[in-house]
């Protein structure tokens, strides 16, 4: 009986033990922020400070290259210490109590901000830029800010989930596109460790980056959207867990074809519609793995192939790519279905990309005949109106969870790259986007911090009719004339390396190399020409109106061939095109149609692709307009 009594003891000192330490890990005395932890990126030569949560009564030590800071938790359990500025290096060590975080870099931290272009994974670029696969860059740090939407009131803390990573190959793929191209296009110039804070959402408007404070004096109409499109996205549709079977009924639904848009197909809807296809596979592909392309599709769907989901995507454009796995297709019948949302009725699968399904040796295409049905319209929705006021915080919601977290996580400047779900708003951009840098450098208590904005590129099907509105040059004007006008911005243009039909264009490394140019002058106080030609003046003569330029640079010249995307009004404010050259560093520009000439206007149009006034240093001018019609 002793060995056995022996047995038990020993065993119940070892559960003893584990759970005392398994007590002392969940329970422990000190929590940290996730942005407090291994790989991160402190800003260099400024004070930093180091926070996080104790019980209180609890002492706090911190050790930093051979410096003891102490400090302890107020009432409500807060602690942080300030670190005087340090010089760029690493990596270091810092403790903090028990805790060890290791592998810490001084050097650049840029806070990146938006909507889905500022989320665009770097997986996507791979096959442009083979380099990413073999990235070696340990001195760059990249961190994604989990996404939280809180709508009551701001928050002290992010939600949990984020990690540094480094920019190696192995930790690469966790990374969002222009972060990658921005921090490398750093490093490379300054030798100095870099690291990515980013924090965005895809689809978002820019007031959800607002503070309710900085919103106050906008019209309702920019609240009561956004709380009517958070509302609808909240409700579920009538096919939810049924439309997607394998073996519904759907002999009844009506026909679309894919590609094509809702309108084109006689849907006249605001919400889901559902879509729904059969195709056949032979017996070489039964129970095997194929890859799904679906194109590009308006706004964010989910995808089922014989009833299994495979893969979703929550906004628009970024191209549908899933991955089918093994066991799902058979032989035979297959259904393919899909959950397709668009809050605005413009739901569409993009033309000219590819609709298909590849494994093995097969393809089958699934462009031509679908069935569809609706599956909720919103637009039959009344009820919301008695909600919208309890929804008014909503447009605070991301800066509430995902900015005032981190005010206290120094940085070098700010990079914002968004205004496409604001193209329907752009008489009010400018103002929300002043109002958004005045708010953030008023929570990161910095009224200088710099901002770089990413103006928006070329995106939908070119026009012929100088007179076609467009919301997206109405955003690149107010983008513009907040990089003129607020103090410490700046702002690359890049109009001519967008794609018509994909608002999420792959080239962000000539886009992050263009911003970061804006950012050696900016930020780094480097004397060189930085932008494009800046619209300036103009004065009349005769038939002819004569534009004068700042930031001229070596001189005016067009990229080629003759200038392009000109157009000139008289007082009846029709524009046509116009002829346009070069004299000295001013432009000419005539039409025979216009004997009176009253008004200019410079790449104005969603896609302004050919416009290419540039200076001898072969940077754009940005789009502009003479009047304000």
């Amino acid at each position: 009986m002793e060995p056995r009594n022996f047995k038990f003891s020993t065993i119940f000192k070892i559960v003893f033990l584990m759970m005392f330490f398994s007590h002392q890990l969940s329970f422990g005395k000190i929590k940290l922020p996730d942005l407090v932890s291994d790989k991160m990126v402190l800003q260099r030569d400024v004070e930093l400070k180091i926070w996080g949560w104790a019980d209180n009564g609890e002492n706090i030590t911190i050790k930093f290259r051979n410096e003891t800071y102490n400090t302890s938790p107020d009432k409500n359990g807060k602690w942080s210490v300030q670190l005087k500025p340090q010089k760029a290096g690493g990596p270091f060590v810092m403790e903090i109590n028990e805790i060890t975080i290791r592998d810490i870099l001084v050097g650049d931290v840029w806070l990146a901000s938006g909507q889905s272009n500022m989320e665009t994974p770097i997986a996507r670029l791979t096959d442009r830029f083979p380099e990413i696969n073999v990235s070696d860059f340990n001195k760059i740090r990249y961190f994604k800010v989990p996404t939280q939407d809180n709508v009551e009131s701001v928050r002290e803390n992010i939600a949990s989930g984020g990690k540094w990573f480094t920019g190696t190959a192995s930790e690469v793929m966790n990374w969002t596109a222009f972060a990658y191209f921005y921090a490398v296009e750093a490093y490379e110039h300054t030798k100095i460790p870099q690291g990515m804070l980013v924090s965005s959402l895809g689809g978002s408007a820019i007031q959800s980056w607002v503070s309710q404070e900085h919103l106050k004096n906008f019209p309702d109409d920019i609240i009561d959207k956004q709380a009517l499109s958070a509302f609808n996205s909240s409700k579920l549709d009538q096919g939810r867990n049924l439309w997607n079977q394998k073996d519904f009924n759907d002999g009844n639904w009506e026909k679309a074809k894919v590609p094509g848009k809702w309108k084109d197909n006689g849907i006249r809807a605001k919400g889901t519609v559902w879509f729904r296809k059969n195709f056949e596979l032979p017996a070489s592909m039964d129970g095997k793995f194929a890859r799904l392309y679906l194109g590009v599709m308006v706004d964010s769907d989910s995808v089922f192939v014989n009833g299994k989901f495979v893969g979703s995507t929550s906004y628009t454009y970024p191209p549908r790519k899933y991955d089918i796995p093994g066991g799902i297709l058979k032989q035979g019948k297959n259904t393919i279905a899909i959950q397709l949302t668009s809050n605005f009725g413009n739901g569409e699968f993009v033309a000219d990309k590819p609709y298909k399904i590849v494994g093995d040796g097969v393809t089958v295409d699934l462009t031509g005949e679908w069935k569809y049905n609706i599956g909720r319209d919103t637009s039959k929705d009344e009820e919301y109106k008695s909600k919208l006021k309890n929804l008014r915080s909503t447009p605070s919601g991301l800066y509430n969870g995902m900015i005032y977290p981190i005010r206290d996580y120094k940085v070098r400047g700010a990079i914002w790259y968004q205004g496409e779900s604001n193209a329907g708003q752009s008489e009010d951009y400018a103002g929300l986007l002043k109002n958004l840098i005045e708010n953030w450098r008023e929570v990161f208590q910095w009224n200088q911090m710099p901002f770089l904005l990413v103006q928006l590129p070329n995106f939908m099907e070119k026009t012929n009719d100088p007179n076609a509105p467009s919301g997206w040059a109405g955003i690149r004007e107010a983008q513009f004339k907040t990089s003129q006008t607020v103090p410490y911005t700046a702002m690359s243009v890049n109009y001519d390396i967008g794609e018509w039909n994909d608002i999420h264009p792959l080239n962000k490394k000539d886009m992050a190399k263009r911003l970061f140019l804006a950012a050696r002058k900016l930020v780094y106080g480097e004397k060189l020409v930085s932008s494009g030609p800046v619209f300036k003046s103009m004065k009349v003569e005769n038939s002819n109106i004569i534009l004068s330029f700042d930031n001229v640079g070596s001189g005016l010249q067009s990229k080629n061939g003759n200038l392009k995307h000109f157009a000139i009004a008289g007082s009846d404010k029709k524009f046509v095109w116009a002829d346009a050259k070069i004299k000295g560093n001013t432009i000419i520009v005539t039409s025979k149609e216009i004997k009176n000439p009253v008004a200019v206007r410079y790449a104005w149009s969603n896609n302004p692709e050919d416009a290419n006034l540039q200076n001898k240093e072969g940077l754009l001018a940005s789009p502009f307009r003479t009047d304000d019609w």
